[in-house]
């Protein structure tokens, strides 16, 4: 079953952090992920103000997706976020009827 990562990320230095933005898509391709959401026009209907970046990465396994996150590789790329941007990542397991 399908896994997704739904990220909500809050930039505070841009410049800095494309050194995340450029690095991060490596890990995910090695994984199997694939970008259905990044960073476009949203608006939040209920809960906490609508971020600056949403996003929603498909795995084609809970499994994938957590190894991704764990990764050496990810976790590089996150050390380029930090200080620079405020994220939350949840990982989610999909739906099949």
């Amino acid at each position: 079953m399908k896994a997704y990562w739904i990220a909500h990320v809050d930039v505070t230095d841009p410049e800095q952090y494309q050194q995340y933005t450029q690095r991060a898509p490596a890990a995910f391709k090695a994984y199997g992920g694939r970008f259905l959401a990044r960073g476009g026009r949203s608006e939040a209907m209920e809960g906490r103000p609508t971020p600056q970046r949403s996003v929603v990465i498909e795995f084609e396994s809970y499994e994938q997706a957590v190894a991704c996150y764990r990764s050496a590789e990810y976790q590089e790329a996150c050390s380029h976020r930090q200080g620079v941007a405020k994220a939350e990542v949840i990982i989610v397991e999909g739906f099949e009827p």
